[in-house]
């Protein structure tokens, strides 16, 4: 049978040494002056003892918290997931430890909870996902007195913030349909923080270079069943040959939506989406869309956050990362070709 050791504790410390616990912690924060014998005793019977400080002894130790907190409106849908996923596994390697708060929407009061939530555990930054307005509503309310990092959304003021370059994406996306013979491509959107995210920027951009028509935009939820009750109306007008989606699960929503009216993707409509959700290539057909590294978009977030921490980040700082069309089977050249 195999005895666990137990592990020292700062009590055993303090009688080992002969002292009080708090004298022990002064000797650990190196704050309070203590006297050379009584310091020597403490070394000497952390040494013996093999003693390692707790996290929240490490905390008195530093004055620092070793903690970020993240601010999203969402943990579980893809995008919001795999960036936290990013997050989490960055400050880990930093010997960091994050805190999550959740703010629903952009009610004012809704967002004062969750600020206080977010600052309950006097974070050393705070890194704030403004994917939407939600998120946008939160940074625009957090006090200064820590680092602050915005990640993606529009482009924000006064913060560091890493972006991925949306935009330029969709357009390569739609510049590739219209060279299929699609005559225009239509446009779902899902809630933007500032009325136009870059995915509907960059697929105007890309209609309007192209003299191709500029369809009225669709509004969808984040609910993938909009998808498919849009993908309902669209089977029924023939002018329809080509669709870019604000994300995946509202793609495949649309896919489900056109055979149940008796259109055929890509045969009858190409379908493209954005993200590259991990479902995207198992769909049949497998779904054209956008890779975006969200969990790299993390992983740099916590780089720009403890930069600026160290003041080694300026407030107008601006970091891109580009994602990739991937090119699958739910786009093909258009019927009419």
């Amino acid at each position: 049978m195999t005895t666990v050791k137990k592990q020292a504790t700062i009590s055993d410390v303090a009688e080992r040494a002969g002292v009080s616990v708090p004298t022990v912690s002064r000797v650990l924060n190196q704050v309070v002056p203590v006297s050379e014998k009584r310091r020597k005793r403490v070394l000497a019977a952390i040494e013996e003892l093999d003693y390692r400080p707790s996290a929240a002894a490490r905390t008195l130790a530093s004055r620092r918290s070793r903690m970020l907190s993240i601010v999203t409106s969402n943990t579980s849908r893809y995008g919001y997931a795999e960036t936290i996923r990013g997050i989490e596994l960055a400050a880990r390697a930093a010997d960091y430890t994050v805190t999550i708060s959740v703010v629903e929407n952009d009610d004012p009061e809704v967002v004062r909870r969750a600020v206080t939530a977010a600052f309950s555990q006097s974070p050393e930054g705070v890194i704030v996902l403004t994917f939407d307005p939600a998120g946008d509503a939160t940074l625009r309310s957090l006090p200064t007195s820590v680092p602050v990092v915005a990640l993606s959304g529009a482009r924000a003021d006064g913060v560091p913030q890493v972006l991925i370059d949306e935009s330029t994406a969709a357009e390569e996306l739609v510049r590739g349909l219209l060279e299929m013979g699609h005559r225009t491509v239509h446009h779902i959107t899902v809630p933007a923080v500032h009325g136009e995210d870059g995915r509907t920027t960059g697929w105007r951009a890309a209609l309007q270079e192209a003299g191709a028509p500029v369809p009225d935009i669709i509004e969808a939820t984040w609910d993938p069943q909009s998808g498919r009750a849009v993908g309902r109306e669209l089977a029924a007008d023939p002018q329809v040959t080509a669709v870019l989606c604000g994300n995946d699960e509202i793609a495949l929503g649309l896919m489900r939506g056109l055979v149940d009216g008796g259109r055929r993707v890509p045969q009858d409509i190409s379908v493209a989406g954005f993200d590259d959700h991990p479902l995207s290539s198992l769909w049949v057909p497998s779904l054209t869309t956008v890779r975006q590294d969200f969990s790299e978009l993390g992983a740099r977030g916590v780089a720009t956050l403890l930069a600026a921490m160290s003041d080694e980040a300026d407030a107008g700082d601006l970091h891109t990362l580009r994602p990739e069309v991937q090119w699958r089977e739910s786009t093909a050249v258009a019927a009419n070709q």
